[in-house]
């Protein structure tokens, strides 16, 4: 990606991933069940009409969720009539994922998670209308090759939508009382995720600007950062808040 390489992005990555995949093996149950409750509540709509603003399409699209966990983003787009495909470096929250997606009774054939790796995804070039990720990005010790790769398996005339937030920068949240989401993880667990924050490169980053510079470079057009997103969720201190700001980044892949 000519000068984009520069950025100091981790050579050996091979320790991260296995760092980050440990940790969320360790994370899969509770997380579950964080996210079970979060489709149950008032969030899985507002998360759906968000999403359904920026998709604007109005008929069944063919949906890439990377980084899928326990499958949140299966079930919501899943009931919605679209044909969702999970992908997660995780094999405990690809389990997960397929037995929350069961869960809800939805069509296997249309709706599952497989196991596979952000950075080099297992599908064919233009297979998929929208890719779309949440608090992914800021695990990935080659951001720039994932982003790469998300326009490579997108139809022309694709969308890309990326939630995120800067959560190395608040780190320090992760054991503050109103970081609700976090409220019932031990404070080893607490430590390892702070720990990973500092591994990464993309930790130091300003974003999402810089998220809106690589997209542009990589080629990806009508690239929007709407930061007041969170804002729009998160709009209760429950047991789903966390202080940390996310944003979303959307962007097209070009029709020629």
């Amino acid at each position: 990606m000519g000068e984009l390489h520069y950025i100091a992005f981790e050579d050996e990555a091979t320790d991260i991933k296995d760092k980050v995949e440990s940790y969320w093996t360790k994370r899969a149950e509770s997380f579950f069940d964080l996210r079970h409750d979060e489709i149950e509540s008032k969030k899985a709509n507002r998360w759906l009409e968000e999403i359904e603003k920026l998709l604007s399409s109005g008929k069944q699209l063919n949906i890439l969720d990377v980084g899928c966990g326990t499958g949140f983003f299966e079930v919501i787009l899943g009931r919605a009539g679209h044909k969702v495909t999970g992908i997660d470096l995780t094999p405990e929250m690809v389990s997960r994922a397929n037995e929350m997606i069961g869960m809800y009774g939805l069509d296997r054939e249309n709706v599952k998670a497989i196991t596979g790796d952000a950075e080099h995804l297992p599908f064919d070039d233009e297979s998929f209308d929208v890719v779309i990720s949440r608090n992914l990005t800021w695990t990935l010790p080659h951001p720039i090759d994932a982003y790469t790769d998300w326009f490579r398996v997108l139809k022309k005339g694709g969308m890309l939508i990326n939630f995120d937030a800067e959560y190395a920068k608040g780190a320090h949240n992760l054991k503050s009382p109103e970081n609700l989401a976090h409220s019932k993880i031990s404070d080893a667990l607490k430590d390892e995720c702070h720990d990973i924050y500092h591994m990464l490169t993309i930790s130091m980053l300003d974003r999402p600007m810089w998220d809106e510079s690589v997209l542009c470079h990589i080629g990806y057009g009508n690239v929007n950062v709407d930061l007041s997103f969170g804002d729009r969720i998160f709009i209760e201190h429950d047991e789903f808040y966390i202080p940390d700001k996310m944003f979303c980044v959307s962007a097209l892949k070009p029709c020629k």
